[in-house]
């Protein structure tokens, strides 16, 4: 059975993380840009019933996982941009620029959460 022999790595975690942040991004970040800079356009009233719904906890909880999908998926993209053009590919680099997209989009995360709270 393959679940009991197979030991997930970094690799192979990055690439399903490198999907699942695109699908958050397609999913719920791109619709609510398009939402605030509607309400944004329609005056202070719109912007102000946007704000509203988007006050709380959860909507903050929500903002910051699509901010860490962001991060992830712009450095992860950026580490698939020089891996093609054939650099960084043998094993060691490979697992420091996966640490290094890790712990970018953790700081950018984290970053922007001291800014806005």
């Amino acid at each position: 059975m393959l679940g009991s022999a197979y030991r997930p790595q970094l690799t192979s975690v990055l690439s399903i993380l490198h999907r699942m942040t695109g699908v958050v991004l397609a999913l719920a970040g791109a619709p609510l840009a398009a939402w605030w800079l509607f309400a944004l356009g329609q005056g202070s009233e719109a912007y102000g019933a946007f704000q509203d719904c988007l006050g709380g906890l959860l909507a903050t909880i929500v903002f910051l996982g699509i901010v860490f999908s962001l991060g992830f998926h712009f450095f992860n993209g950026i580490r698939h941009l020089v891996w093609d053009t054939g650099r960084a590919l043998d094993l060691k680099s490979v697992y420091i620029g996966g640490w290094l997209v890790v712990a970018f989009s953790v700081i950018v995360t984290t970053v922007i959460a001291w800014v806005i709270l």
